[in-house]
């Protein structure tokens, strides 16, 4: 049981994460991963899909050496998951290599001492000792995970994060930190001023009127999750509610016709057509438009930063931008 201490000072500062933290969902995915006993069924397609794509990257020994210091359901580092994660993957990764050699000592040897009672690997006892080499090794090996197996399904995680976050900002602006605490889920009671919550292990966390940033997790199952180490800003990593795969399925299948609602039929097609670059005539030609009626769509698709037109001789070529793309494949971009 995690029994969470607020003052009135912390519930003045609660807030909710405003986008899905990268290293968090990494670390929390390496964890599905490699699990025992039943998968929950929201993502055994996910870890078909990953172990296939794992085994054909040869990335057994990078999510090994993730395994090994976060294993599924247990003490894994603070500083894997760094609060810099909220300014996105980039800045998360530098923050872990940034790690000050008596930090990395200490937590790694609280990992020991819960992980590898008769002894921790070598390999280990050199990142603890401050080895910069080996802490490299883990910056690469989360930042190769996370390529492969979060930037993937980064649409789907960030729009379930934020269908969650709606709903906490929503409990907000009705009914303050009381209400935003009390609907958290069946697995966190809010008898004020204590939020309780199921957790491996019998721990209290004292805020003391430093608030607490909630964290929406896709990859975070059954409990939340906090740092082990009560000095560091207070955060809790919460299970983000999933919508049902055949929601999500069907979202998919409606992508053409919710856009032509958005953008009008023609433009919609527009930026179908331009999954392959064209130019104006050409663009014309596959439409079944004029070349005046190709060209003035698509320089609104301009404006709006949808599509980049550029002048190559004779011809003006246009491509979708990254905003283009992401839009027409309902594929959020990815730092």
């Amino acid at each position: 049981m995690l029994r969470v201490h607020f003052t009135d000072a912390d519930l003045a500062r609660v807030e909710v994460a405003t986008a899905p933290d990268p290293l968090w969902e990494t670390v929390l995915a390496s964890q599905q991963l490699t699990a025992a006993g039943r998968v929950p069924p929201v993502f055994r397609a996910w870890r078909r899909r990953t172990g296939a794509v794992l085994a054909d990257r040869q990335l057994s020994g990078t999510l090994g050496l993730l395994r090994a210091l976060a294993p599924a359901a247990s003490y894994f580092p603070d500083f894997l998951t760094p609060a810099a994660g909220a300014e996105g993957l980039r800045s998360a990764l530098e923050a872990v290599r940034a790690t000050p050699p008596g930090r990395l000592g200490q937590e790694l040897r609280l990992l020991a001492r819960l992980r590898y009672p008769h002894g921790a690997p070598s390999w280990l006892r050199d990142l603890a000792s401050g080895d910069r080499d080996r802490l490299a090794e883990v910056v690469e090996a989360l930042r190769t995970l996370h390529h492969a197996v979060i930037a993937p399904e980064w649409t789907d995680v960030a729009a379930t994060v934020a269908a969650d976050r709606a709903v906490r900002v929503r409990a907000v602006r009705d009914g303050g930190g009381h209400r935003l605490l009390s609907t958290l889920g069946p697995r966190m009671r809010w008898r004020p001023p204590v939020l309780y919550t199921d957790y491996p292990v019998d721990r209290d966390l004292h805020l003391d009127g430093r608030g607490l940033r909630l964290i929406p997790s896709y990859f975070c199952r059954r409990t939340p999750v906090t740092l082990a180490d009560a000095s560091l800003r207070p955060v809790l990593v919460c299970p983000a509610e999933q919508e049902a795969a055949w929601a999500a399925a069907l979202r998919h299948e409606r992508r053409p016709d919710a856009l032509a609602a958005v953008l009008g039929r023609t433009r919609a097609r527009i930026l179908e057509a331009l999954d392959e670059a064209a130019t104006t005539g050409e663009l014309a030609r596959r439409l079944g438009v004029s070349a005046a009626g190709a060209s003035q769509h698509a320089h609104a698709l301009a404006g709006a930063g949808l599509v980049r037109s550029r002048r190559t001789g004779s011809h003006v070529l246009h491509t979708l931008t990254p905003l283009g793309r992401a839009l027409l494949h309902g594929e959020l971009p990815v730092d």
